[in-house]
């Protein structure tokens, strides 16, 4: 599983470090594309599977679904991280994340985000205010 919220850089060649305690997850590669919200999401070659399914399955369902699900897998890339822990962005997805230099990397369980530093401050901030304000999500234990 992938917890936590790190700040990173990107290097000349739009690659970023992704964090130590991630990468043993990935020995065996991943996959990165585009993720809702404008963010980039990396998956264990496991996990991808799992979403790909997903993906496909609603992608019967209509044109936005399948031209949804068109992008996503489009804009898929393997990813194998070096020794370093550095991974290569692919500059279409660069793109479509907004990335800059500043990014940061965020474990959401399943999976990596990669968003541009002020894209996810905005994103964290609003889901700051849902956590405090919902109702429906458990009390977690308190």
């Amino acid at each position: 599983m992938f917890l936590g919220e790190f700040e990173h850089s990107l290097d000349a060649k739009g690659r970023v470090i992704l964090p130590a305690k991630f990468r043993d997850q990935l020995t065996e590669g991943g996959v990165v594309t585009k993720g809702r919200g404008g963010c980039l999401s990396v998956f264990t070659p496991e996990e991808f599977e799992n979403v790909a399914s997903q993906v496909r399955e609603l992608s019967k369902r209509g044109s936005q679904d399948l031209n949804a699900a068109r992008s996503f897998f489009s804009g898929a890339s393997e990813i194998h991280p070096d020794k370093q822990g550095r991974v290569a962005l692919p500059a279409n997805l660069r793109t479509f994340a907004g990335l800059t230099r500043e990014v940061v990397v965020t474990g959401v369980f399943s999976r990596i985000e990669i968003w541009d530093r002020e894209r996810w401050l905005e994103h964290d901030r609003v889901g700051d205010l849902a956590l405090s304000d919902s109702d429906d999500l458990p009390e977690f234990g308190i």
